[in-house]
């Protein structure tokens, strides 16, 4: 009589176990997230120890920091969102839909690294290794001390980089790897969680650098249990649509930096081209002298983008108008426009409204307010707004537009690019000074605004 094995259901969202099915997950109150598999053995990979650990607890202040040993990809937009480069013993997770370019990135990165001469580990779970060959020829030069292993066992893989013992190692995808004591299928909760574990304390035992890259489901998250978030130091999602050339790798989570910087790359026939100006890059095919388009400065992090908001606002032939909001969040437009209906006095219930961020970037920095308010109620007017002005704010209900941060950053951002005159908060003027030959106009409310911003030059 065949002995059936034992089974236990884990969470997929947060890899919560349970002895039986459950319609949500009391962890995470996940609804459907339960998936039923084999009873795995004991994790591998713990014996390792971390380098540098003791035994006994230590002091602080006799632990050397690891700052002064980054290194430096050579892709400032990459090294940018990395917090400044490389940190040694640092584990990092890249996800982003099929065809967006994450292979290609680390790639590129590999290359750079290897040409400084450091020693590269590039493992492939889903390509051959000629297949790399001709991806590694189409992106440009094959320098040497980039080595390449196509394997999915995890055992295996663990031999490899503690015999080789390289610098900085790639694997790609995790999803694909496999550990033996593990009795589910690759890609599993289970078999994804492990993985990740053993790379982590390889990572940390050996002081490797190991980038993992990660499959995402169909609403743009990780793959696999969520705790595969946590366990890693920094976790990079690459955005924007796979049929548009540019690209924007954002940090969501990173122990070693900021979370709110980004990086613009532009795809190309031999890979991926860093955009050192995404302010020139998004406003790049601007029309002229058409009402309905109004430039905003936003903050990405430490760096100003200046983004073209346009908005077309037209009369509706139903009962009920039409709202469509690409790139800024659809339920702050809705509410934008009802401020226009109410404080303003402009006729936005009988109006379809559409709202666009140009270039495909998604923002939802309230200082996009002010901006999105001039383009709406130029386009129902059907008035200009000069092409020399710029505006940051953030409006609230009451119809008053309230200050933001790095109001000076904005502006000598917008002076840098030719920007006459720019509209900001008046609670920000008290910590702004005056930059060059720009002209800044304190506004306190949306009407007031409106007006300033029509204002010829």
């Amino acid at each position: 009589m065949a002995v059936k094995k034992k089974t236990v259901f884990f969470c997929q969202n947060c890899g919560y176990e349970s002895a039986k099915w459950m319609g949500q997950c009391p962890a995470c109150h996940e609804w459907n997230s339960f998936v039923e598999e084999p009873k795995e053995k004991a994790a591998a990979g713990s014996g390792i120890r971390r380098r540098g650990t003791a035994s006994k607890p230590v002091l602080l202040r006799d632990v050397s920091s690891l700052e002064n040993e980054r290194t430096l990809v050579g892709m400032p937009e990459f090294d940018r969102v990395l917090g400044g480069g490389i940190v040694k013993g640092s584990l990092v997770l890249i996800g982003g839909d099929p065809g967006i370019g994450k292979s290609t990135i680390l790639l590129q990165a590999a290359e750079l690294l290897a040409a400084k001469g450091k020693k590269i580990l590039y493992i492939s779970g889903e390509e051959s290794l000629a297949q790399i060959r001709m991806r590694a020829e189409r992106l440009g030069a094959i320098p040497d001390g980039l080595f390449l292993f196509c394997e999915t066992n995890l055992g295996d893989i663990r031999e490899v980089i503690e015999t080789e013992k390289p610098d900085i190692c790639v694997v790609d995808s995790i999803q694909t790897m496999f550990n033996e004591e593990v009795a589910s299928a690759p890609g599993s909760v289970s078999q994804v969680r492990e993985s990740t574990n053993v790379l982590m304390m390889l990572a940390k035992g050996l002081g490797v650098s190991i980038f993992i890259v990660g499959h995402v489901t169909k609403e743009g998250a990780v793959a696999g249990p969520r705790v595969l978030e946590h366990m890693v130091d920094t976790v990079l999602y690459f955005e924007g649509d796979r049929y548009a050339s540019y690209r924007i790798l954002r940090a969501v989570k990173n122990r070693f930096g900021s979370t709110n910087e980004i990086g613009v790359f532009e795809m190309r026939e031999a890979g991926l081209a860093e955009v050192p100006n995404p302010s020139e890059y998004m406003l790049s095919g601007r029309p002229e002298h058409a009402s309905g388009s109004v430039v905003a400065c936003t903050i990405e992090g430490t760096r100003p983008v200046l983004v073209e908001i346009q908005a077309l606002v037209a009369r509706t032939a139903f009962g009920v108008p039409r709202r469509t909001a690409a790139g800024c969040d659809y339920n702050r437009v809705n509410l934008l426009l009802a401020v226009l209906e109410k404080r303003c006095g402009l006729d936005m219930s009988s109006c379809d409204a559409y709202i666009n961020i140009a270039g495909g970037i998604r923002l939802n920095e309230p200082a996009l307010d002010l901006g999105i308010v001039l383009a709406a109620a130029s386009s129902l007017r059907d008035i200009e707004i000069p092409e020399s002005v710029c505006a940051f704010g953030e409006v609230g209900l009451a119809g008053e537009v309230r200050a933001v941060g790095q109001a000076e950053n904005r502006v000598r951002e917008a002076k840098r690019l030719g920007f006459k005159r720019v509209i900001v908060p008046r609670a920000n003027m008290a910590g702004l000074k005056k930059i060059g030959d720009i002209e800044i106009v304190p506004v306190e409310t949306a009407r007031e605004a409106i007006f300033a911003a029509e204002k010829k030059l």
